[in-house]
């Protein structure tokens, strides 16, 4: 019996559950990691939940989310909920630790806060 020698492309894999912890966001996405194989010549500076953009017929994406640095929890990139400084945190683990960020994004973060209620 013949054996495949082709390897599994990895950016057909079906599609997976995101949902953020922190607001009704959800959606499915195809590949987390900094490399999606879908996406040539991409290199994300963390990992990230990537879907496919499908409105692009060239190898587009859309990040959708990662997870906070701290808590480890998944987390949508919307403002009201994360944000990237070096790493992805959710908003409540920069509220925890806000004197330990420098004063800008203290003072972003604070007005985010706000906004959220």
């Amino acid at each position: 019996m013949a054996t495949s020698s082709r390897k599994k492309d990895p950016s057909t894999k079906p599609a997976l559950p995101f949902s953020c912890s922190y607001c009704d966001f959800a959606v499915d996405y195809h590949y987390k990691g900094r490399k999606p194989p879908f996406a040539k010549n991409i290199l994300m500076l963390e990992d990230c939940y990537v879907m496919k953009d499908p409105f692009s017929t060239s190898g587009g994406f859309i990040s959708v989310g990662g997870m906070c640095s701290l808590c480890a929890r998944n987390v949508c990139m919307a403002n009201t909920c994360s944000l990237f400084y070096t790493q992805r945190f959710c908003l409540n683990c920069v509220a925890d630790r806000l004197e330990e960020f420098p004063q800008e994004i203290q003072q972003e973060v604070s007005q985010r806060l706000k906004e959220r209620g």
